[in-house]
């Protein structure tokens, strides 16, 4: 869980809200560091093939999908992302990775 301002978001659900995205084919939402907020969270993406996708496209398609407070201040796309055996995208790695 993240907690953006006393806000509790669950990357889950915003996780959930961009894979609807066309462009996207992977994705995973993490908290990153903010002065004002505590945390804000932060979308790692991998783009489906020959797709391409920016920040300002990913905010403009969750406006009304999402509370403002939910949606990703930033994005940054992936190749690739660490997963398990089981398939599951290892969070831990990519914080460290970013």
């Amino acid at each position: 869980m993240i907690i953006s301002g006393g806000e509790n978001i669950y990357p889950a659900e915003v996780e959930a809200v961009i894979s609807a995205h066309g462009a996207v084919g992977g994705v995973a939402v993490i908290g990153i560091p903010d002065d004002k907020w505590g945390e804000v969270p932060q979308a790692i993406v991998t783009l489906r093939e020959g797709e391409s996708l920016t920040a300002e496209q990913l905010r403009s398609f969750l406006d009304g999908r999402l509370a403002r407070y939910k949606i990703p201040k930033s994005m940054v796309v992936v190749e690739d992302m660490p997963r398990t055996a089981s398939g599951k995208i290892r969070k831990m790695e990519l914080r460290k990775q970013l």
